[in-house]
């Protein structure tokens, strides 16, 4: 796993910008310590940070090919799981390698398919191509958006890397968020190809954007399509266990300490299990991690989201499948501590006010990585198998929105709106969901004969593998590789991912429980406890003292006049701030974070907002 970033410009020479190259590529350190480089042509620049985790001493990037007509030259993020059987067809078609990289793979692909290399890959990927013989540059992403990448287009080429702080080293960058950027920071959304920042754009999975002197050109090499599924209820059950077994399989392979994320939900032990199985063949013990609060267990209180906590369910799979496991334990005072909050943010780049969902998250990797480089993650089975309530609320399934919005609208009880009665008014808020909502109902695929209850069924889960998804890989991504952690996805399998969504809905529901699929291709490696379970979401901590200590932070941003609370709403700010300290609702505990999201935005960027 790894940091890329560059800079092609077709008028300018390259050579003499290499302080600023270097400092793009610094940007990216925490994306891979172990190591850094750059490739510096007349008219491109790559640079690479590496975390090494596959052929540790031969996998050193940027890495160029020769052939007899120039160079390719390539900065490369991710894994290929299938780099062994790529290599081995590589080989047959007159390759030789000097190493046992997936890197060096993926650039030998490259020379013998071209940009289809892409469809050849199994795993999560973001890379950049440069090829001398042609001046062209190719940006590469995989299939489900796992890996983060970037662009900034230029008057005389472009600038790119794995997250906006890297283009935004470069003085071409401008650190300015227009109306349409800051829309995307306050609804829950992520619209294809934005990135708030005015000017950059993300490349969209399974795209490919190419620039050369003739301009930027975007490739869709991948979309979900519909088509009919055959299988009947005991083969698809079997064909999904297949797919996670290799998944699994291909997704522990690494040189350096893996792990695994356990919630003590049905995904991530599902992943536990399987991966305590496969270890267990070779003789070794799986090693698992979860978060958990001070107090949460013995103070615990349902609400609409959880209905349990998760700390008996993960003790439960850790005794049943045999992992070596630890429990990370936050208190308030950590979780609320502003250098975590200030990591956080410095990660996203942007102030998304999630608050302790982001910090713990990132507490969490930081502990794991103390002992592990690698984990594997149970992220995205609830998009791929229908796992969420609201896929199940009758109210919420006729809802003419994204179906997360009207569920957490329904359930969370928080209040959705912060902002200043001006900024409410020049955003529109409401105007901008429903146009995206309908953009997003247009790509739906179709599959003829379908019953108008499966197809409604078919886009909910449309919606959420190409948009909600996104959300939480990007979320997943940041707080993990801050610390240098690489996280892998087996749900997001492009494989699991096609088969699944072409299941009805009423086969992914057999047994009238959410996951059927799942829980029925997994239920005989796991504790009867977990397949019972009902659908918890990541946890958050509900100890009293955590808002109270926002309350007072928030507080001193009010009297320090911090010029970031001018996008909130200050009455609504000043009646939270007099809610007594021990009985703070979760509305208030939501603006708390926001405000201190956008203070400490302001405060790394000091970004230009226009409207």
């Amino acid at each position: 796993m790894c940091g890329i970033s560059g800079w092609i410009d077709f008028q300018r020479d390259l050579t003499r910008e290499q302080p600023t190259i270097d400092g793009m590529c610094a940007t990216m350190t925490c994306r891979g310590p172990d190591a850094g480089g750059t490739w510096v042509g007349p008219h491109a620049a790559l640079g690479h940070r590496r975390l090494a985790v596959i052929d540790l001493p031969g996998g050193a990037q940027p890495m160029e090919a020769g052939t007899p007509d120039g160079k390719v030259a390539m900065v490369y993020s991710g894994e290929a799981y299938n780099f062994t059987e790529l290599r081995d067809e590589l080989r047959r078609r007159g390759h030789r390698f000097d190493t046992d990289s997936d890197t060096e793979v993926v650039l030998h692909g490259y020379l013998e398919w071209g940009a289809q290399v892409a469809e050849h890959l199994n795993g999560m990927f973001a890379f950049a191509v440069w090829d001398t013989r042609t001046e062209q540059l190719l940006l590469i992403r995989d299939r489900m958006g796992i890996k983060p990448l970037y662009y900034y287009p230029t008057e005389q080429g472009v600038l790119f890397g794995s997250e906006p702080k890297a283009i935004l080293a470069n003085p071409l960058a401008d650190k300015t968020v227009d109306a349409e950027g800051l829309r995307e920071l306050f609804v829950t959304l992520k619209t294809p190809g934005q990135a708030v920042w005015s000017g950059m754009r993300e490349v969209e999975p399974g795209t490919i954007v190419t620039v050369d002197r003739k301009g930027l050109r975007e490739h869709t090499y991948w979309r979900l399509r519909a088509v009919a599924h055959a299988d009947d209820q005991e083969t698809t059950v079997a064909h999904v266990r297949e797919l996670l077994d290799d998944i699994v399989a291909r997704q522990l392979i690494s040189d350096v300490p893996r792990c695994v994320l356990l919630s003590g939900g049905l995904d991530s032990s599902t992943i536990t299990a399987l991966a305590g199985l496969q270890l267990g063949r070779i003789g070794e013990q799986v090693r698992s991690f979860s978060v958990d609060f001070v107090g949460q267990t013995e103070n615990f209180v349902p609400d609409p989201m959880r209905a349990t906590p998760d700390a008996p369910y993960v003790h439960d799979v850790a005794q049943h499948v045999g992992s070596r496991h630890q429990d990370i334990v936050l208190d308030p005072d950590t979780l609320a501590d502003p250098e975590a909050r200030r990591a956080t943010v410095q990660a996203r780049d942007l102030p998304l006010g999630l608050g302790d969902l982001d910090q713990s998250l990132y507490l969490l990797f930081k502990a794991i990585r103390e002992h592990s480089t690698v984990a594997l993650s149970g992220e995205s089975a609830d998009e791929v198998f229908g796992g969420y309530k609201w896929f199940h609320d009758p109210q919420v399934r006729e809802a003419q929105t994204f179906p997360w919005i009207a569920g957490i609208r329904m359930h969370s009880g928080g209040r959705e709106n912060v902002l200043s009665p001006d900024l409410t008014s020049a955003l529109d808020l409401k105007s901008h969901v429903a146009d995206s909502y309908r953009d997003a109902i247009g790509s739906v695929p179709v599959l003829d004969g379908e019953s108008a209850f499966e197809r409604r069924m078919r886009e909910i889960c449309y919606l959420h593998l190409t948009r909600f998804v996104r959300m939480l890989l990007d979320r997943k991504d940041r707080m993990s590789m801050a610390v240098g952690l690489e996280v892998r996805v087996p749900f997001c399998d492009h494989r699991l991912v096609e088969y699944v969504f072409n299941v009805p809905w009423s086969l992914k529901t057999f047994d009238g429980r959410e996951k059927s699929l799942l829980r029925h291709a997994a239920a005989d490696t796991l504790p009867k406890s977990v397949v019972e379970r009902v659908k918890s979401p990541y946890p958050s901590t509900q100890d009293p003292k955590y808002a109270a200590v926002l309350q007072g932070q928030v507080a001193d941003l009010v009297a320090a006049g911090d010029k970031a609370l001018s996008l909130l709403d200050e009455k609504w700010l000043r009646k939270a701030l007099a809610q007594d300290p021990a009985q703070i609702d979760q509305a208030a505990r939501l603006t708390f974070e926001r405000a201190l999201d956008l203070a400490t935005w302001f405060d790394l960027h000091n970004p230009t907002i226009k409207l």
